[in-house]
């Protein structure tokens, strides 16, 4: 990383834009240190995400593929890759992504997460549940995998199982219940008093 005192000030003001939500401005001044410096590493994978929150994954992708030729091994750049994959929908080229990263750090639990959404898209849900379990076991409140893990069981016909998860997730936070109230997955429990007693 360039200690350059003109790059670091162009890099704080892009990443001010960006945090202000002016993806496209801060895009601008992380092309100009890019002229100046194409070896930088983490205005690769700046750009790279605004580009992947303006929904222009082939570019962002472009984006990350560059950094990763500076650094093949850098987790959030593998991370914020797989993220792009998913939401494009490569979603075996993203699981793929995922593996190798949890070959090295099996336990490494952002690379889990995103395997466990990509693996719900692939309708595998049994095998999505066993990484959200890997993730409770240590993080027993985190209400999103928790909620992920209600949909796939959901999916797999397990209300009771579902009915429970769901208790725990809304537990977590109001913000749940508004979640679960918008998903059209939770419809097929309408009709159950447990789960009517839950979101109302």
């Amino acid at each position: 990383m360039t200690t350059d005192p003109k790059i670091n000030s162009i890099l704080d003001e892009a990443n001010r834009l960006f945090l202000l939500g002016k993806l496209q401005e801060a895009i601008s001044y992380y092309d100009k240190i890019l002229e100046e410096n194409p070896n930088h590493l983490g205005c690769y994978n700046n750009k790279g995400y605004a580009l992947s929150k303006l929904k222009d994954y082939d570019s962002a992708l472009d984006c990350y593929e560059n950094a990763l030729k500076l650094n093949p091994n850098d987790l959030p750049v593998l991370i914020n890759k797989i993220s792009s994959l998913r939401k494009k929908g490569n979603l075996t080229e993203a699981l793929t992504n995922c593996n190798n990263i949890l070959t090295l750090n099996p336990n490494y639990k952002i690379a889990l997460y995103h395997k466990e959404r990509i693996l719900f898209s692939m309708k595998r849900f049994d095998e999505s549940i066993v990484c959200c379990n890997k993730i409770l076991k240590d993080y027993p409140k985190n209400g999103d995998v928790l909620f992920d893990k209600s949909c796939n069981l959901i999916m797999l016909s397990k209300l009771d199982e579902a009915l429970d998860n769901l208790e725990n997730c809304i537990s977590q936070g109001i913000q749940y219940k508004i979640k679960v109230k918008k998903s059209k997955l939770f419809e097929k429990l309408y009709d159950n008093q447990k789960f009517r007693s839950l979101i109302l």
